[in-house]
């Protein structure tokens, strides 16, 4: 069964700043809209917490002691960890927030921020964050079925996504037009599609996602 947004568990915001005003002030307009929050001083700090499985938004100073904003960014793109991130930013730190937003940064604000202006790029942060989550955990579904196909499944739904017909997949393989038929049911039941085009779909989707991020 795949997630849809009502089954998402309540999503955290990560605040990442050496200044111990500043966390306290995001942490105090956070729960003032009852929305969870957990502060770090350092992007090391953050690297070190076993983050549970839930959409995140991360709030995050560009410029710290230590491993730097950018750096924390630069990291988590490497690791995948695609966390929808704004930027809080001092003035001067243009050039760098510019490199952030390129990088796949949310957005960036400068300080002081306006408290209800940082709600509103919050509230739209997460629900970016809400839908990743949503497309993730369906496509950790989609690449569990795909890996439940056989070794003859798989050879034929590769020669059905290069757009082969029925008849030419059972002259490359040397079997019957029959048992090809016979292989797309189960590929259908298994994957628990009902067409071609959405068997074609979620292999197309899952190979997208698998590619290596540029950069």
């Amino acid at each position: 069964m795949y997630l849809n947004n009502s089954h998402v568990p309540e999503p955290i915001v990560y605040v990442i700043d050496d200044d111990q005003d500043i966390r306290n002030s995001l942490t105090w307009l956070l729960d003032s809209v009852q929305l969870e929050t957990k502060t770090f001083s350092s992007a090391t700090e953050f690297l070190n917490y076993p983050r549970p499985n839930t959409p995140a938004c991360l709030i995050l100073d560009i410029r710290m002691r230590g491993m730097s904003g950018l750096q924390l960014q630069q990291q988590l793109n490497q690791q995948k960890a695609y966390i929808p991130i704004i930027f809080m930013t001092g003035h001067g730190d243009i050039p760098m927030s510019v490199n952030a937003m390129k990088a796949g940064a949310f957005d960036f604000l400068e300080k002081p921020f306006n408290p209800q202006h940082m709600l509103n790029q919050i509230q739209a942060c997460l629900q970016q964050a809400e839908q990743d989550f949503v497309a993730g955990e369906n496509r950790k579904q989609q690449l569990l079925k795909l890996k439940s196909l056989s070794p003859r499944e798989n050879e034929i739904i590769n020669l059905l996504v290069d757009g082969l017909s029925s008849k030419h997949i059972a002259q490359m393989l040397n079997i019957s037009h029959k048992t090809v038929e016979i292989h797309r049911t189960h590929i259908r039941q298994k994957l628990g599609t009902e067409s071609i085009a959405q068997i074609v779909n979620m292999v197309l989707m899952c190979r997208e996602k698998s590619k290596p991020a540029m950069g």
